[in-house]
């Protein structure tokens, strides 16, 4: 995991090692370690080389992933290496603005969840039901959730049933 901080000093990077001008051919042009010099590890500049490589093939189509569901955007991003749920999630929520995701394996999230609901319990299931009220605005909830953890409000002690 990177920091907000860590992650765009390595976009600065990547913008200024691109001109500017961040592509799927752009970045296609460079080698692994082109890539790697940027700050990020030998296995994260393959997945960013094979994202790419995806993406000039046409194995993966942004336009298409806007017309599919939130279960096969997710099937079809985490078929490439390096793309698990979380960043099928993120892509979900902050991308393709979905409003009903729940991303219930984000550490973010979950800290937040334990804070708000006094709960040491992150099974999937528990969150689910916990979160049900929430639909269909899932994707809302969990951007509040967000915003509380950006802004240190989980420092603070906090009784929702008080």
């Amino acid at each position: 995991m990177l920091s907000i901080k860590a992650g765009q000093k390595i976009l600065s990077r990547l913008e200024d090692m691109c001109d500017g001008d961040i592509s799927p051919d752009k970045i296609n042009s460079f080698a692994l370690d082109e890539i790697q010099s940027i700050g990020t590890s030998s296995a994260k500049a393959g997945y960013i080389k094979g994202l790419t490589e995806a993406v000039i093939s046409g194995v993966l189509n942004f336009d298409k992933l806007e017309q599919l569901s939130d279960k096969d955007v997710i099937k079809e991003l985490t078929k490439l290496r390096g793309i698990g749920e979380w960043t099928a999630h993120m892509y979900l929520i902050f991308v393709l603005n979905r409003m009903d995701v729940l991303p219930t394996t984000d550490v973010a999230f979950l800290q937040v969840y334990s804070w708000l609901y006094k709960t040491g319990d992150y099974s999937k299931q528990s969150i689910i039901k916990k979160c049900q009220k929430w639909k269909p605005y899932s994707s809302i909830a969990t951007r509040y959730f967000y915003r509380i953890l950006d802004s240190g409000l989980t420092k603070e002690e906090f009784h929702l049933f008080k």
